[in-house]
């Protein structure tokens, strides 16, 4: 059985195109090591926010929305800073089970 010569130019155009635009790995790793870095310490600090006193103007809904948006606020500049070391072992974690998954 002959392949033609333009299904194997196709295939490698096609596997050129993914390198091109797929994201690599380690990026991908990074990324989602910042966001569970994010996620966990936003938790964190909603959390440290419930024991801070509202005072006589302080309740309702809005507050509860507004402190939700400073705890991401606050977890998203821990994040950019990187002194917590959450998303650096995350990472690292990420790497070595892929490295173990390849064999």
């Amino acid at each position: 059985m002959d392949i033609p010569a333009s299904n194997f130019t196709a295939l490698a155009e096609g596997q050129a195109y993914l390198n091109r635009t797929s994201p690599n790995p380690s990026d991908l790793a990074k990324t989602a090591a910042k966001e569970f870095e994010a996620v966990f310490l936003t938790q964190v600090m909603e959390e440290m926010l419930k024991t801070v006193p509202l005072g006589d103007m302080g309740g309702g809904f809005a507050e509860e929305t507004w402190r939700s948006f400073l705890a991401r606020a606050y977890a998203d500049q821990l994040v950019e800073q990187g002194t917590t070391g959450i998303a650096a072992s995350v990472e690292n974690s990420i790497s070595a089970y892929r490295a173990a998954m390849r064999g």
